[in-house]
């Protein structure tokens, strides 16, 4: 059987106040309840700790031995112990954010000095990638995901809605013409999603189908971004969300296509997480500092 701490305290405790009754005071324990500890110590260990007589305790050879490192092991817990409480009134540790580099260069990077001014014992590490990740494989303690939640056993908070929209830039409509029709979209130049390929799957609809217009693009990307920058240089019509290209709209940098025929439709946004225990300060803190930000968008919900 091993030695736990909780024995190592009482024996440190025993020697330190110099009487078991003492030790049982300060444990708030029961004279025998200390004894038997003692006891099983000696047993767990093979070896004699104390000679006791009802006077006096003497310590062994064995027994110098392990106070000197039942010291050192029971500071640590103590330490450690403090460091957590502290943990839990003031955030500190690395976290692990992951999102789309869309989501993560427009929605969460001007966000983190603020963030970082107000946890400054937190250790952010960024990552992004495009599909969605393995939590536990990827040691990510917080994702954020765009779109309906696939079934899974991850927590959910719903952060917001990000709406989306067919656009191009001033240059490419002045060149290729703006479209009228859903029809005419076939005469221009569309900008997709190498995948998933349910992203290009556009809100607008062909006068002869109930269904949403599947697009097959002419120039691909896995990133959002990508093809952001591809309708910024003027490259083709993409399909993207605000939370994005609300600013590029705002400054007419890219101005939006077949607006009375688009659909309203929103990808909602969650923070996903798992939680088998409960939820670590700083990734409370970041969930609920990011929920509170993006609430207040121009974008959001929009």
């Amino acid at each position: 059987m091993m030695t736990n701490s909780d024995d190592l305290l009482t024996f440190v405790t025993v020697i330190d106040s110099g009487s078991i009754s003492a030790a049982a005071e300060q444990r708030g324990l029961t004279p025998s309840a200390v004894s038997r500890t003692l006891t099983r110590l000696e047993q767990n260990l093979q070896t004699t700790l104390l000679n006791r007589t009802t006077r006096r305790m003497h310590l062994t050879e064995e027994g110098r031995f392990l106070l000197e490192h039942a010291r050192a092991i029971v500071a640590q817990m103590q330490a450690m112990q403090e460091t957590l409480a502290t943990r839990r009134q003031s955030p500190a540790g690395r976290l692990r954010v992951n999102a789309a580099s869309p989501f993560m260069l427009h929605a969460i990077v001007p966000h983190i000095g603020v963030f970082r001014r107000n946890y400054p014992h937190i250790e952010l590490q960024l990552n992004t990638h495009e599909l969605n990740i393995d939590l536990l494989e990827q040691s990510t303690d917080v994702a954020i995901r765009i779109g309906a939640l696939q079934n899974s056993t991850l927590h959910a908070r719903h952060l917001g809605n990000s709406a989306l929209k067919l656009l191009a830039s001033p240059d490419y409509l002045s060149r290729y013409g703006t479209p009228e029709t859903v029809e005419a979209l076939e005469a221009h130049t569309l900008l997709g999603f190498t995948q998933p390929e349910s992203l290009n799957l556009w809100p607008v609809r062909r006068a002869d189908t109930d269904n949403q217009l599947m697009t097959i693009p002419d120039v691909a990307a896995s990133s959002g971004e990508t093809l952001r920058q591809l309708a910024l240089a003027g490259q083709g019509i993409v399909c993207l969300s605000d939370f994005m290209t609300y600013e590029d709209v705002r400054h007419e940098r890219l101005i939006p296509v077949l607006p009375h025929l688009t659909e309203k439709q929103v990808q909602p946004i969650h923070a996903v997480y798992y939680r088998n225990s409960p939820l670590a300060l700083r990734i409370q803190c970041f969930i609920d500092f990011i929920q509170k930000t993006l609430s207040i968008q121009p974008w959001n919900g929009r």
